[in-house]
Protein backbone atom coordinates (compact mmCIF):
# COMPACT_ATOMS: atom_id res chain seq x y z
CA UNK A 1 0.00 0.00 0.00
CA UNK A 2 1.20 3.63 -0.70
CA UNK A 3 2.65 5.29 2.01
CA UNK A 4 -0.77 7.79 3.03
CA UNK A 5 1.35 10.51 3.94
CA UNK A 6 3.33 10.75 1.06
CA UNK A 7 -0.27 10.05 -1.04
CA UNK A 8 -1.54 12.89 0.93
CA UNK A 9 0.87 15.34 -0.08
CA UNK A 10 0.04 15.18 -3.62
CA UNK A 11 -3.31 16.84 -3.45
CA UNK A 12 -4.10 19.79 -5.25
CA UNK A 13 -6.16 21.67 -2.59
CA UNK A 14 -7.21 24.09 -5.41
CA UNK A 15 -9.33 20.90 -7.08
CA UNK A 16 -9.79 19.15 -3.92
CA UNK A 17 -12.87 18.97 -1.40
CA UNK A 18 -11.48 17.56 1.83
CA UNK A 19 -13.83 15.96 4.39
CA UNK A 20 -12.39 14.93 7.56
CA UNK A 21 -13.87 12.35 10.36
CA UNK A 22 -12.41 13.96 13.54
CA UNK A 23 -13.09 11.55 16.61
CA UNK A 24 -9.95 8.73 15.83
CA UNK A 25 -9.33 10.54 12.74
CA UNK A 26 -8.32 14.18 13.38
CA UNK A 27 -7.96 13.88 16.86
CA UNK A 28 -7.32 10.86 19.13
CA UNK A 29 -10.16 8.77 21.06
CA UNK A 30 -10.42 9.68 25.11
CA UNK A 31 -11.19 8.35 28.01
CA UNK A 32 -14.92 9.50 27.18
CA UNK A 33 -16.48 11.67 23.86
CA UNK A 34 -16.02 14.84 26.34
CA UNK A 35 -12.50 14.14 27.56
CA UNK A 36 -10.36 15.00 24.09
CA UNK A 37 -7.78 17.30 23.06
CA UNK A 38 -7.39 19.31 19.98
CA UNK A 39 -3.99 20.29 19.34
CA UNK A 40 -3.28 24.03 18.40
CA UNK A 41 -1.00 22.63 15.54
CA UNK A 42 -4.53 21.13 14.12
CA UNK A 43 -6.06 24.23 13.84
CA UNK A 44 -3.50 26.11 12.02
CA UNK A 45 -3.34 23.62 9.44
CA UNK A 46 -7.32 23.85 9.21
CA UNK A 47 -7.38 27.69 8.66
CA UNK A 48 -4.68 27.15 6.55
CA UNK A 49 -6.29 24.22 4.09
CA UNK A 50 -9.95 26.28 4.20
CA UNK A 51 -8.32 29.19 2.80
CA UNK A 52 -6.43 27.06 0.41
CA UNK A 53 -9.17 25.01 -0.90
CA UNK A 54 -11.36 27.85 -1.37
CA UNK A 55 -13.98 26.90 1.53
CA UNK A 56 -14.26 23.24 0.35
CA UNK A 57 -12.92 21.70 3.48
CA UNK A 58 -16.18 19.90 5.69
CA UNK A 59 -15.97 18.02 9.10
CA UNK A 60 -17.75 14.91 8.62
CA UNK A 61 -18.49 13.53 12.62
CA UNK A 62 -21.08 11.74 14.83
CA UNK A 63 -20.71 14.87 17.18
CA UNK A 64 -23.25 17.38 16.94
CA UNK A 65 -22.11 20.56 14.85
CA UNK A 66 -22.31 23.01 18.31
CA UNK A 67 -19.60 20.83 19.75
CA UNK A 68 -17.32 20.92 16.92
CA UNK A 69 -17.58 24.33 16.93
CA UNK A 70 -16.48 24.24 20.75
CA UNK A 71 -14.11 21.64 20.27
CA UNK A 72 -12.25 23.86 17.21
CA UNK A 73 -13.35 26.99 18.45
CA UNK A 74 -11.98 30.03 17.27
CA UNK A 75 -12.81 28.01 14.18
CA UNK A 76 -15.90 27.27 12.74
CA UNK A 77 -15.79 24.98 9.82
CA UNK A 78 -18.32 23.48 7.34
CA UNK A 79 -19.71 20.28 8.93
CA UNK A 80 -21.36 17.23 8.31
CA UNK A 81 -23.00 16.53 11.74
CA UNK A 82 -24.44 13.31 13.88
CA UNK A 83 -23.33 11.15 11.43
CA UNK A 84 -25.17 13.36 8.49
CA UNK A 85 -28.11 14.89 10.72
CA UNK A 86 -27.12 18.19 10.23
CA UNK A 87 -25.19 19.86 7.64
CA UNK A 88 -23.02 23.61 7.02
CA UNK A 89 -21.84 24.28 3.75
CA UNK A 90 -20.28 27.53 4.97
CA UNK A 91 -19.10 28.63 7.98
CA UNK A 92 -21.36 31.93 8.46
CA UNK A 93 -24.26 29.72 8.12
CA UNK A 94 -27.15 28.17 10.70
CA UNK A 95 -26.85 24.27 10.16
CA UNK A 96 -29.71 22.61 8.45
CA UNK A 97 -30.65 19.28 10.81
CA UNK A 98 -33.28 16.82 10.84
CA UNK A 99 -36.56 16.67 13.39
CA UNK A 100 -35.74 15.47 16.87
CA UNK A 101 -36.64 11.94 18.03
CA UNK A 102 -39.44 12.28 20.63
CA UNK A 103 -38.54 13.55 24.22
CA UNK A 104 -39.86 10.34 25.74
CA UNK A 105 -37.65 7.99 23.53
CA UNK A 106 -34.67 10.18 24.38
CA UNK A 107 -35.18 9.82 28.00
CA UNK A 108 -35.34 5.48 27.84
CA UNK A 109 -33.16 5.79 26.24
CA UNK A 110 -30.90 7.86 28.48
CA UNK A 111 -31.73 6.23 31.64
CA UNK A 112 -29.85 3.13 30.31
CA UNK A 113 -26.56 4.97 32.19
CA UNK A 114 -27.86 5.28 35.47
CA UNK A 115 -26.06 2.00 36.65
CA UNK A 116 -22.65 3.42 36.11
CA UNK A 117 -21.27 6.55 36.19
CA UNK A 118 -18.58 5.41 33.94
CA UNK A 119 -21.17 5.17 31.52
CA UNK A 120 -22.12 8.15 29.21
CA UNK A 121 -24.55 9.70 26.90
CA UNK A 122 -25.24 11.64 24.53
CA UNK A 123 -28.64 13.48 23.99
CA UNK A 124 -28.24 15.12 20.36
CA UNK A 125 -32.25 15.75 20.05
CA UNK A 126 -32.46 13.55 16.66
CA UNK A 127 -30.06 10.72 18.29
CA UNK A 128 -29.29 9.82 21.42
CA UNK A 129 -25.63 7.95 21.67
CA UNK A 130 -24.93 5.86 24.74
CA UNK A 131 -20.87 5.25 25.90
CA UNK A 132 -19.43 2.05 27.74
CA UNK A 133 -15.69 2.90 26.84
CA UNK A 134 -15.04 3.67 30.30
CA UNK A 135 -17.03 0.41 31.19
CA UNK A 136 -16.95 -1.90 28.40
CA UNK A 137 -18.90 -5.16 30.71
CA UNK A 138 -21.86 -3.08 29.62
CA UNK A 139 -22.23 -3.40 26.42
CA UNK A 140 -24.46 -6.38 27.03
CA UNK A 141 -26.88 -4.22 29.45
CA UNK A 142 -27.21 -1.46 26.76
CA UNK A 143 -27.57 -2.83 23.74
CA UNK A 144 -30.84 -4.82 25.57
CA UNK A 145 -31.71 -1.78 26.80
CA UNK A 146 -31.93 -0.38 23.21
CA UNK A 147 -33.86 -3.37 22.37
CA UNK A 148 -36.06 -2.77 24.69
CA UNK A 149 -36.60 0.56 24.02
CA UNK A 150 -37.23 -0.28 20.19
CA UNK A 151 -40.11 -2.69 20.96
CA UNK A 152 -41.82 -0.23 23.67
CA UNK A 153 -41.84 2.82 21.15
CA UNK A 154 -42.85 0.78 17.80
CA UNK A 155 -44.10 3.71 15.79
CA UNK A 156 -41.02 5.60 16.31
CA UNK A 157 -38.77 4.63 12.66
CA UNK A 158 -35.49 4.18 14.32
CA UNK A 159 -32.09 2.14 14.01
CA UNK A 160 -29.07 1.38 15.92
CA UNK A 161 -25.74 2.66 14.17
CA UNK A 162 -22.83 1.28 16.22
CA UNK A 163 -19.63 2.41 17.00
CA UNK A 164 -16.44 2.41 18.86
CA UNK A 165 -17.64 1.61 22.75
CA UNK A 166 -20.84 3.31 21.60
CA UNK A 167 -24.35 2.56 20.49
CA UNK A 168 -26.37 5.35 18.70
CA UNK A 169 -29.97 5.28 18.24
CA UNK A 170 -31.44 7.47 14.92
CA UNK A 171 -33.65 8.04 12.62
CA UNK A 172 -33.21 5.70 9.56
CA UNK A 173 -31.83 6.64 6.42
CA UNK A 174 -29.69 9.17 7.65
CA UNK A 175 -26.15 8.68 6.95
CA UNK A 176 -22.29 10.20 6.36
CA UNK A 177 -22.74 9.16 3.42
CA UNK A 178 -25.81 10.46 1.86
CA UNK A 179 -24.97 13.61 3.49
CA UNK A 180 -21.66 13.69 1.23
CA UNK A 181 -22.98 12.86 -1.52
CA UNK A 182 -25.41 15.95 -1.17
CA UNK A 183 -22.46 17.98 -0.07
CA UNK A 184 -20.65 17.23 -3.25
CA UNK A 185 -23.49 18.67 -5.13
CA UNK A 186 -23.07 22.42 -4.10
CA UNK A 187 -20.67 24.90 -3.73
CA UNK A 188 -17.88 25.44 -2.75
CA UNK A 189 -17.52 20.96 -2.71
CA UNK A 190 -19.50 20.25 -6.00
CA UNK A 191 -17.06 19.96 -9.07
CA UNK A 192 -14.05 19.11 -7.04
CA UNK A 193 -12.92 15.49 -6.08
CA UNK A 194 -13.65 14.75 -2.63
CA UNK A 195 -10.94 13.28 -0.55
CA UNK A 196 -12.11 11.40 2.69
CA UNK A 197 -10.19 10.45 6.12
CA UNK A 198 -12.28 7.84 8.49
CA UNK A 199 -11.27 5.41 10.96
CA UNK A 200 -14.48 3.75 11.56
CA UNK A 201 -17.30 2.01 10.67
CA UNK A 202 -19.82 4.60 11.26
CA UNK A 203 -18.04 6.16 8.21
CA UNK A 204 -17.97 3.00 5.53
CA UNK A 205 -21.07 4.75 4.05
CA UNK A 206 -18.66 7.46 2.93
CA UNK A 207 -16.02 4.88 2.01
CA UNK A 208 -18.80 3.19 -0.29
CA UNK A 209 -19.95 6.50 -2.31
CA UNK A 210 -16.75 7.34 -2.80
CA UNK A 211 -15.76 5.53 -6.00
CA UNK A 212 -19.13 7.05 -8.01
CA UNK A 213 -18.05 10.84 -6.97
CA UNK A 214 -14.18 10.18 -8.28
CA UNK A 215 -12.86 10.17 -5.01
CA UNK A 216 -9.79 8.97 -2.85
CA UNK A 217 -10.11 7.33 0.53
CA UNK A 218 -7.65 7.34 3.50
CA UNK A 219 -8.71 5.15 6.73
CA UNK A 220 -6.70 5.38 9.52
CA UNK A 221 -5.49 2.26 12.03
CA UNK A 222 -7.15 -0.54 9.98
CA UNK A 223 -7.75 -1.22 6.44
CA UNK A 224 -11.64 -1.54 5.04
CA UNK A 225 -12.43 -2.60 1.74
CA UNK A 226 -11.69 -0.56 -1.19
CA UNK A 227 -9.80 1.77 0.54
CA UNK A 228 -5.82 1.58 -0.39
CA UNK A 229 -4.25 4.43 1.67
CA UNK A 230 -3.92 3.88 5.57
CA UNK A 231 -2.48 6.26 8.28
CA UNK A 232 -0.76 4.42 11.21
CA UNK A 233 -3.12 7.08 13.98
CA UNK A 234 -4.50 10.51 13.75
CA UNK A 235 -0.93 12.21 14.80
CA UNK A 236 -0.11 10.98 10.81
CA UNK A 237 -3.02 12.71 9.84
CA UNK A 238 -2.08 15.83 11.57
CA UNK A 239 1.39 15.27 10.07
CA UNK A 240 -0.55 14.96 6.72
CA UNK A 241 -2.37 18.14 6.91
CA UNK A 242 0.29 20.45 7.95
CA UNK A 243 2.72 19.20 5.25
CA UNK A 244 -0.42 19.69 2.74
CA UNK A 245 -1.18 23.23 4.63
CA UNK A 246 2.60 24.19 4.86
CA UNK A 247 2.28 24.93 8.36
Amino acid sequence: MTDAIDAFSRIDPKRAALLLDVDGTLIDIGPSPFEVDVPDELRAALARLIDLTDGALALVSGRPIRDLDTLFAPLKLPAVGGHGAETRLHRDETPRRIADLPASLREYLISAVTPDPRLAYEDKGYSVALHFRKAPEHEAHLRSHVDKGLAIYPKDQVEVLPGKAMLEVKRPGISKGAAVRDLMTRAPFGGRKPVFIGDDVTDESVFAVMPELGGESFSVGRSFAGVPHIFAEPADVRRALARLAGV
